[in-house]
């Protein structure tokens, strides 16, 4: 029997809460989708950029062992190199006779040389077929075109475009570009079915600036957007640098983020209809029960919570946590939801069991297909992690998520405890209550269990007086 197709559709900086029944933001394809899946309600990323993220993604490894911790464009090489001789799942479907593509945003490396990594055909954003492309539609856009924009203005900085709605058509967008070149992935690849197929495709979209397409903007009058509850957020119990984020923003009226939600709902509903495109041609090619589709993002975005903007240091649920939709047709539940905390480092162990691939060797993830099946293994411990190296200017931090509460070790400044089933919005910091103190303490001495198991010497060697920051140090429990 022919191991099943796979579609594998990743976005970038999409908040989890876009893909909620609840949620004012319009996914009627994602809706569908997950009718015959299982919609994880607590999937978190391993950081909250996105190179190390879709390092982790493919890999199933912590970031401090593939060695991506910080973004492919940004930095020196010594600061975020790709670990030679690392597995990737592509690789290892490459290998069982998948034919695989990708289009779209790869960010795992800087060499960009797919091929390399078990992906036949590609095409990414920085290729010359799609830059030429985007020309022919006067892409980026130019400020007349815009019927709003708003741009973020501080003395010696470049302006920072926030948001911006644009007339103009879906045809004319690089998501619609995209989907259609996997599209006509899916077209050749019917035409010879003696052998499965695996396409990626990856938006940039809806990462910031948020720039909407009018008919979609429309969809959202801003009068009718909600401000996060933590909106007001003074952040006076969380770490300085936090405040100094705000700051940023202080000039913006609650105004200037509605008009950005509106924005970046829109993107997110004209990703759907990309998505719903792709389905239709599942289905009319007769493969749709025969695909694996996995719908994810990299890492969310703040979007007004904490009056904050994009992502970043700050370790809130909203930048954290991210849609995760997995459809397994024939072997998995439908239309269910699972509130277990599980990691992107999941993924890569879950893909590669569900086709009967052999696993990736010394992946720190761990298979989803019991939570898939409904299943929940004796041992099986609530948790997920996530590790931050501080993006440019080097903030150290940690995340545990336990069952119920969530822990933040801090290396640039105090700690951070949050009752996530009493306080899901973190307006108050538990971490300096002495009746929270044993939770805490329990949680950080799981965040150095999984520091140990994952050799992150950098944290369990912090030994020095001057290093001395945990609540409990490094050995406990040894």
């Amino acid at each position: 029997m022919s191991p099943p197709n796979i579609l594998f559709l990743i976005t970038d900086q999409q908040q989890a809460a876009t893909v909620n029944p609840t949620s004012p933001c319009q996914t009627p394809n994602l809706d569908r989708l997950s009718t015959g899946a299982v919609r994880f309600s607590r999937a978190y990323t391993v950081n909250a950029i996105c190179s190390p993220t879709r390092a982790s993604l493919f890999t199933g490894m912590l970031p401090h062992t593939h060695g991506m911790v910080d973004c492919t464009h940004t930095v020196e090489d010594y600061r975020a190199r790709f670990r030679k001789g690392l597995t990737l799942w592509s690789q290892r479907l490459e290998q069982m006779g998948y034919r695989t593509g990708y289009f779209g945003k790869w960010h795992v490396e800087r060499s960009n040389q797919l091929d390399e990594f078990g992906f036949a055909e590609y095409e990414l954003h920085a290729s010359k077929k799609f830059k030429a492309y985007q020309n022919s539609l006067g892409l980026p856009p130019q400020a007349e075109r815009f019927v709003k924009r708003h741009l973020v203005k501080q003395p010696g900085y470049r302006d920072c475009p926030l948001y911006g709605v644009i007339d103009g058509e879906p045809e004319e967008t690089s998501e619609y570009y995209l989907y259609s070149q996997g599209i006509e992935f899916l077209q050749k690849a019917a035409q010879d079915q003696s052998k499965p197929w695996c396409l990626t495709i990856s938006t940039t979209a809806p990462h910031d600036p948020y720039f909407a397409l009018k008919r979609y903007y429309d969809l959202y009058p801003t009068s009718e957007i909600e401000q996060p509850p933590n909106f007001h957020d003074d952040l006076k119990d969380k770490p300085n640098i936090y405040r100094r984020m705000q700051d940023v923003w202080r000039e913006m009226r609650w105004a200037h983020f509605a008009e950005a939600t509106a924005c970046y709902y829109a993107i997110c509903t004209l990703i759907d209809d990309q998505v719903g495109r792709i389905l239709n041609v599942l289905e009319g090619l007769g493969q749709l029960d025969d695909t694996i589709i996995i719908y994810m993002s990299d890492h969310g975005d703040f979007m007004g919570a904490h009056r904050l903007m994009m992502k970043g240091v700050p370790a809130f649920e909203e930048g954290y946590k991210i849609p995760f939709i997995v459809r397994w047709p024939g072997d998995g539940l439908e239309g269910a939801v699972c509130d277990e905390p599980v990691s992107v480092v999941d993924v890569a162990p879950t893909l590669l069991e569900m086709v009967g691939a052999e696993p990736i060797e010394n992946c720190e993830g761990r298979s989803l297909l019991p939570l898939l099946k409904g299943e929940r293994p004796e041992g099986w411990e609530s948790e997920a992690f996530a590790e931050f190296h501080g993006q440019r200017f080097f903030f150290t931090q940690r995340i545990v998520w336990g069952e119920r509460y969530k822990y933040i070790f801090n290396g640039f400044d105090y700690d951070e405890l949050y009752d996530l089933e009493h306080d899901p919005h973190e307006l108050r910091n538990l971490a300096s209550d002495p009746a929270y103190r044993t939770i805490r303490d329990e949680l950080a001495t799981r965040m150095w269990k999984r520091v140990h198991e994952t050799g992150d010497h950098n944290m369990y060697n912090a030994h020095y007086g001057t290093l001395r920051f945990g609540p409990v140090g490094p050995n406990v429990g040894s």
